[in-house]
């Protein structure tokens, strides 16, 4: 996916940011700066002790303005420690709120640049694989780990196989500052209170596809951000409402709907549920093979846009129109397969299901658009239905 153009609308509490490629939008992120966001760090007081699956431990922690959120105490590269409820703990939100669920913290806080991961609780270095070039590879882990000072690890993200080798030893020095001053801030301030901000995620997509090289034009309400990237090359337009003017609270409003229209004449259902997302493609009308062939590769061509631009995670699971044998659905795993593989997010299509479904997974770090934009339905809980009349 080649997005040349990224929507920016920064309001007081509530940034927009939507990606297009061809004037299509693909891609929609809601971020309410009240909220604990992904990537925000806190100095947390834990608040109550609860027994998860296979008595392991875990803890709720009030992060500040009385939201809490929760911790496992196990956790991948961390020293097992005994903690206790009132006791303070500096944490990172992993996973935003999601329905009933609170925010997911971690005690093994990342920092993400455009180039580097700083991994303070880890003592390995890793390089994306997207990187192919193996000598490059090799370059970027030895320029890594002679700039490593004490026991810290790192990622190296795609981006830095395409930038000059100081750009990211640059990087490194200002994340590992940043670091100590998250640390400097915990032992002096209260908790509960928050240590650092991430970065408005604007940034992270400008750079990312700047440096793809496929970003064209931002279109905003932010002079700051224009003036932030003035010597860019790329073109910025300010408007007074960058959604309204762009149709991106018109595509919202459609993402909203349970139904997505296809021009073959079929249409695409998607239902959003605790266990996980239902998403069923139907013809509308009897259609030969052929005919249905291509329907479900034009669906499936719309479901990985739709994954995207409504944001959905966890396990998704697709009910092609017609045959469910392998040989029929073989093409359309290919086109998810490529469809997904420009996600950002991390996904997989699993493959196809022993009852016919097709399955994908998608890490989820974020409400979906439906729950940042509805609420459930009081009256009918949200099953969107009413009873019968006698």
């Amino acid at each position: 996916m080649s997005i040349d153009t990224i929507v920016y609308d920064k309001n007081t509490n509530v940034t927009g940011i939507a990606l297009m490629e061809e004037g299509k939008i693909c891609d929609v992120e809601i971020i309410n700066a009240n909220q604990a966001i992904c990537g925000n760090i806190y100095l947390g007081k834990i608040t109550k002790k609860v027994l998860t699956a296979q008595d392991r431990e875990g803890f709720f922690v009030n992060i500040g303005e009385n939201v809490e959120a929760f911790l496992n105490s196990e956790e991948y590269g961390m020293n097992e420690t005994h903690l206790v409820e009132g006791q303070t703990v500096v944490v990172q939100v992993l996973q935003e709120r999601h329905a009933e669920k609170c925010a997911r913290l971690v005690r093994s806080v990342q920092l993400v640049g455009a180039y580097v991961v700083y991994c303070p609780y880890r003592m390995n270095v890793e390089v994306s694989y997207k990187i192919d070039d193996k000598l490059k590879v090799a370059e970027l882990l030895d320029l890594v780990k002679e700039n490593i000072t004490g026991q810290e690890g790192w990622v190296v993200r795609t981006a830095a196989g395409k930038v000059d080798s100081q750009v990211v030893v640059d990087e490194m020095k200002n994340l590992r500052e940043t670091f100590d001053n998250i640390r400097a801030k915990a032992r002096n301030e209260q908790a509960p209170c928050l240590l650092y901000a991430k970065p408005d995620a604007v940034f992270e997509h400008i750079n990312y596809y700047k440096n793809k090289g496929s970003l064209k034009k931002v279109i905003t309400n932010n002079r700051n951000l224009a003036d932030e990237f003035a010597d860019s090359g790329i073109e910025f337009e300010i408007v007074p409402s960058p959604f309204e003017s762009c149709g991106v609270d018109e595509v919202i409003g459609e993402a909203l709907e349970k139904h997505v229209p296809l021009k073959s004449g079929g249409r695409i259902t998607i239902e959003e549920t605790r266990a996980c997302v239902a998403i069923d493609v139907d013809s509308s009308r009897d259609a030969g093979g052929g005919s249905l062939n291509r329907l479900n590769e034009e669906a499936a061509l719309e479901i990985v846009r739709q994954i995207r631009l409504r944001n959905l995670a966890g396990k998704i699971v697709v009910d092609f129109a017609g045959h469910s044998e392998f040989r029929f659905i073989k093409p359309l795993l290919d086109i998810l397969e490529q469809g997904l593989r420009a996600d950002p997010v991390k996904s997989k299509v699993i493959g196809l299901s022993r009852g016919g479904l097709v399955e994908i997974v998608r890490v989820r770090k974020r409400p979906s658009l439906m729950e940042l934009m509805t609420d459930e339905c009081p009256t009918c809980q949200g099953c969107g239905r009413v009873e019968k009349g006698a």
